[in-house]
């Protein structure tokens, strides 16, 4: 599928998505209707796992293809305290943590991650919200990350825990992904943008970029990245803040 026809595609079904979402209270709360969105869900994974290989890549543009204006998603300014205290001292005493069903866990500065094998890339954002903006993202490739930590038999799942709590939510925002897009080769943990560190309002010190899905998959402020065999244990137990109240897990464009 070129790359045209499939973000026409995305598009679409992710309007549709979006629609059902924002105006289907009354719906969402019928046993019936959340099933089929479910089985929606499950049939856009298996048809995108089936005609996309697994290591195609997102298109990535260049220099001149840069957005003047990167609008910012969700939170630009965290209200947690530990945050705003990271903040103030440049981000010094941040570490992340690399954890669960790992063989080696850690927990690296920012220049033990500069320090690793980067990435580069120019892509383009696909908000959920219907709007597009392309920048300019270099970070570590996850699945570099993974590779030392050494992932146990039992993983199925990468989860990235954040600094951000998104207003008044008693558990702090997270999401998470499965081992296919942990370990595709655009999947990085961003530390710059558009050739300077993170600005806060897109996520610093770090956030995730996992190119061929929609933006709200991409977490911001990540603290921590943590093995899993299943959400089950994790706040409301759907893989992520937003599908917590009922967006889609698998997010594919």
């Amino acid at each position: 599928m070129n790359n045209g026809r499939r973000n026409f595609f995305s598009k679409v079904f992710g309007a549709a998505a979006a629609a059902l979402l924002a105006g289907c209270d009354a719906l969402s709360q019928k046993e019936g209707f959340m099933g089929m969105l479910s089985f929606g869900e499950w049939l856009n994974l298996k048809t995108h796992r089936l005609l996309i290989p697994r290591n195609a890549l997102a298109r990535e543009f260049t220099e001149a293809d840069i957005s003047r204006y990167f609008k910012p998603n969700g939170s630009t300014d965290p209200a947690d305290a530990a945050y705003k205290g990271l903040v103030k001292n440049g981000f010094a005493r941040w570490r992340l943590t690399v954890d669960g069903l790992v063989e080696r866990p850690a927990a690296l500065s920012m220049g033990e991650l500069r320090a690793m094998p980067s990435r580069t890339q120019i892509t383009r954002h696909d908000c959920v919200e219907g709007w597009s903006c392309i920048g300019k993202w270099k970070g570590v490739p996850l699945a570099a990350l993974l590779e030392r930590a050494g992932l146990k038999p039992q993983a199925r799942y990468i989860v990235f825990h954040c600094l951000d709590t998104l207003g008044s939510s008693e558990h702090k925002y997270y999401e998470s992904i499965d081992l296919v897009d942990a370990f595709h080769p655009q999947t990085i943990l961003a530390y710059d943008m558009n050739d300077r560190p993170l600005p806060v309002a897109h996520g610093a010190p770090l956030r995730l970029r996992v190119e061929r899905q929609l933006g709200y998959k991409m977490a911001k402020y990540v603290t921590r990245v943590e093995a899993v065999e299943s959400f089950d244990h994790i706040a409301g137990g759907k893989g992520g803040h937003w599908e917590d109240r009922g967006y889609e897990w698998y997010a594919g464009i």
